[in-house]
Parts: C-alpha cells; structure tokens; sequence
C-alpha cells in the first residue's frame, strides 16, 4: 500500500482529482481561522451497530473522517493509532463534541461485525468513533465524492488514499490531511479550533 507525505502534496492532489472538493492545504497559523473548502460530502452509511449513520445525523460535531479497511497489516493500523492517540488527547471532548469516523474502503468483507472488532482490537471508544460500511455502490459514491481512490488487488488488499477530512459542526469540510505521517498534535489543535469557533 502506498501512503503520500502529509499535507504538502494537498493541492497537487486537488488538481488531479478533478471533480473532488478541493484539498485545502493546510497552512493556518495557530491563532487564524481554519480556511472553508464548501460543503462536506454527504453519506448515509450502516454503523458497526448495524445502524444506518447519515452525516446529518452526526451535525453540532467537529469531526474527522478517515478511510481504511480492517485487514489491513500496514498503513491502517498506523493511521488508526494516531487517531487513537489523538482521541485520548481530546479528554471530554471526544464523543459530545468531538467525533471520528472511519469508512471503509473495502465493503464486501468490512461488515458490521467486523468492524466492531477492528474498533475494539485498536482501543476505539466507540461513544465518539463510527466505524462505517455499506453497499460496494455506497462506498464507491462516497469515495468518490471524498476524492479518495481505492482498488482492490487480486490479492484481496486494498491500494487506496489516505485522507482525513476536519469537518466543523455546520457540516462545512475545513481542511483535509493527506497521508498517514501527519503532525498528530497539529490535527489536535485543529480540531480544538474549531470547536472554539
């Protein structure tokens, strides 16, 4: 799997992928105002609860969304600590105020069930963390209009983009990370910004 540097490649990626929402590359100094990209994609998607999740229904949140696949043995894993370590770094804000989500970018064997136990087996707390499926027509759409590129191999791994998407509570993409070696207190602090807002 294939993981690009954080941030800096951004705005090459939003030229690339066209029809995306542009990748806003973060450059916000501490005391300036997050920049806004538009609207955050929306998605209906099933819960590891077996619950379906609309972004709507998550609205009021500051929310960071990621994608990955559970039988992932490399990047995944590495991405899902960081926002581990970030959750834990969130105090009492994580789960009223703020929240993760996590899609995943291979439906066919991610179902609820497992998901539950990547959630579990990584130390998610699950009162602030989705962890989200659905059907392979689901997924591809929102892929698509989160302008994250996934393929799956014969071997059954997925090659695909890391992108985590900052979302603000009026349901606007703010700014997204690009790649998996990311300044985990700088997306800490973005969070806690806007939040403050």
């Amino acid at each position: 799997m294939t993981s690009l540097p954080s941030c800096g490649l951004a705005l090459v990626l939003a030229l690339l992928l066209g029809g995306s929402p542009a990748v806003s590359a973060h450059a916000a100094r501490a005391e300036e105002r997050l920049p806004v990209v538009g609207p955050a994609p929306q998605f209906t998607l099933t819960a590891a609860t077996g619950e379906r999740v609309a972004l709507t229904d998550l609205r009021g949140k500051v929310l960071a969304v990621t994608f990955l696949y559970a039988s992932c043995a490399d990047t995944c894993p590495l991405l899902t600590a960081q926002m581990v370590a970030i959750q834990r770094r969130l105090g009492a804000d994580f789960g009223p105020r703020i929240g993760f989500v996590s899609i995943t970018v291979d439906p066919e064997v991610d179902t609820p069930e497992v998901l539950r136990g990547y959630a579990k087996a990584h130390g998610a707390d699950h009162e602030g963390w989705s962890f989200l499926t659905g059907t392979p027509a689901e997924i591809k759409d929102v892929l698509r209009r989160y302008g994250v590129y996934a393929r799956k191999s014969s071997r059954g791994d997925v090659d695909h983009l890391f992108l985590t998407s900052l979302i603000d509570g009026e349901g606007m993409l703010r700014v997204q990370y690009l790649g998996v070696r990311f300044d985990p207190a700088e997306m800490q602090a973005d969070l806690q910004k806007l939040l403050r807002e």
